[in-house]
């Protein structure tokens, strides 16, 4: 199987793994059904996935369970851990390329940015938390009264995880990365549109040496599959990523359910300030990669551009230009800087809010137009005149739809960059420290970038303020998700204690 790109042709790899992967083993679901995953490239069916249900995740939750209370994971020496998930990263290294693919074929994603950028970011997070494993200490306190404690941080048991279709590779590892350190076992629900490259990560995790129940993934879908793990009675943990409203629906069948400890990375509608003092091209090339890096598909996208007045013709004038010199294309073309949306929903949803934009009276300055007879191909829009209350400046479009906007004082600046219920990123470009310093410490938002965007690394973490959710990925504060805090409290010798 090839894919024709400008004459040139790019082995795509053969579909190896289709099934669940449940305690160690790839097994068909209870119900024999299987689902289509396409090729937003081509609209053409790539494999039939195993579709597992509430039975599935039953038999994965018993097969985690067991692997938690009994299994040697949690009790390892955590350098072992540490060791053994050193050596999954190896085998992620030495697969790079047909993952790289398989997340190209599945989601739409940039091959050559797949391949230098995102497998290796996956894997530089599975070796961060290798190396933080056993780097998790307790305390010990001199309590006030005649006793003495200490602390312990223990695995939070058996946890279950929910990803997102834009970054298949990398939120597996954002999540799984941390869980696998702390000595939790999990199941992992990739998201149904993209199920191929977390079949093989269970595949490589078995390979190198994680024991059997540990890490299993459940294909399926969310209404199913996604909500049996929220709501089921004997895991202890859900981490999800996607929309804010299945974040609600998430929280609360955990509510009803055990009670089991929620983290939420959801929507956001995230702000990028320029200020009069930005230089013209670095603004406008901000601009421009933070809101249409990965077709717009991306949580931190900076989709709303708010420009000070005295630059905000030139920022426009710059855009324009620069926006018509992206590349739309087949994603395994080196050349290309823009690839498919990742499904037709979402292609479908992408579009109407543009034809919103419209009609709200917005001014459409490029794009807004399908690319192609065939594919999810969607112009890298943008929209000038655009004002606050309008939807597209409200809205989470998920898509490479972006809106400028005029502001004259950092005052209103920072008020309208606050006026939305997300909070998940902002950015600012200026050489004024002290604008930036002030800016910074005035929007509510997880991660702040300066004169840079959606700068990621595996010790720095973000997650989201307000409706973007609670808890953070990245970081040693990713590690918290996993961990319970356990007291440990003795009486001193001879102390009265009664």
């Amino acid at each position: 199987m090839a894919a024709e790109s400008n004459g040139k042709s790019t082995k795509i790899p053969e579909i190896k793994f289709t099934k669940l992967f449940i305690n160690g083993n790839f097994v068909d679901s209870v119900s024999g059904k299987t689902f289509e995953t396409i090729d937003p490239r081509t609209e053409q069916v790539i494999a039939r996935i195993a579709e597992g249900d509430k039975e599935d995740i039953d038999i994965a939750v018993k097969a985690a369970r067991a692997a938690f209370d009994h299994g040697p994971w949690p009790r390892l020496p955590a350098c072992e851990r540490g060791r053994i998930m050193m050596k999954f990263a190896d085998l992620i290294e030495e697969n790079v390329e047909e993952l790289a693919a398989l997340d190209t074929i599945d989601a739409g994603k940039l091959f050559a940015f797949g391949k230098a950028l995102e497998i290796p970011s996956a894997v530089s997070t599975l070796r961060y938390y290798a190396g933080a494993a056993d780097k998790v200490h307790g305390n010990t306190l001199k309590m006030s009264r005649e006793f003495q404690a200490y602390t312990l941080r223990e695995p939070i048991g058996v946890a279950g995880i929910i990803i997102p279709w834009n970054f298949p590779s990398i939120m597996f590892f954002y999540k799984v990365s941390p869980a696998l350190a702390a000595g939790c076992t999990m199941i992992v629900k990739p998201a149904e549109q993209t199920p191929l490259s977390a079949l093989y990560f269970a595949h490589l995790a078995k390979l190198a040496g994680i024991p059997d129940g540990v890490l299993n993934v459940v294909t399926g879908f969310g209404p199913t599959a996604g909500a049996a793990i929220s709501s089921h009675m004997d895991i202890d943990k859900v981490d999800f990523t996607g929309s804010t409203e299945v974040g609600r629906l998430v929280m609360q069948a955990a509510a009803l359910s055990n009670l089991k400890s929620v983290s939420l990375e959801l929507g956001g509608k995230s702000p990028l300030l320029i200020f009069d003092d930005a230089d013209v091209d670095t603004a406008a090339d901000l601009a421009l990669f933070g809101g249409f890096y990965n077709k717009g598909e991306i949580c931190v996208a900076s989709s709303r551009i708010f420009v000070q007045e005295g630059i905000h013709d030139k920022i426009v004038e710059k855009l324009s230009e620069k926006a018509k010199n992206w590349v739309i294309g087949d994603p395994f073309d080196p050349s290309t800087r823009h690839g498919p949306q990742v499904d037709q929903n979402q292609f479908k949803k992408i579009l109407g809010y543009i034809e919103h934009g419209k009609r709200e009276g917005a001014h459409l300055l490029t794009g807004g137009k399908t690319h192609g007879e065939k594919g999810y191909y969607i112009e890298p829009t943008i929209f000038t005149n655009v004002e606050d209350h309008m939807m597209i400046a409200k809205d989470e479009i998920f898509g490479p739809v972006l809106s400028v906007m005029k502001f004259s004082t950092i005052e209103e600046a920072i008020t309208r960059a606050n006026a939305t219920r997300y909070g998940l990123a902002a950015g600012i470009v200026t050489k004024d420290l002290n604008v930036a310093n002030t800016v910074s410490r005035s929007i509510r938002a997880g991660v702040i970038w300066i004169n840079c965007y959606t700068a990621f690394s595996p010790d720095c973490p973000y997650g989201g303020y307000k409706m973007s959710g609670f808890g953070r990925e990245l970081g040693m504060e990713a590690m918290d998700k996993y961990l319970q805090v356990k007291a440990v409290v003795t009486p001193l010798v001879n102390s009265p204690w009664l």
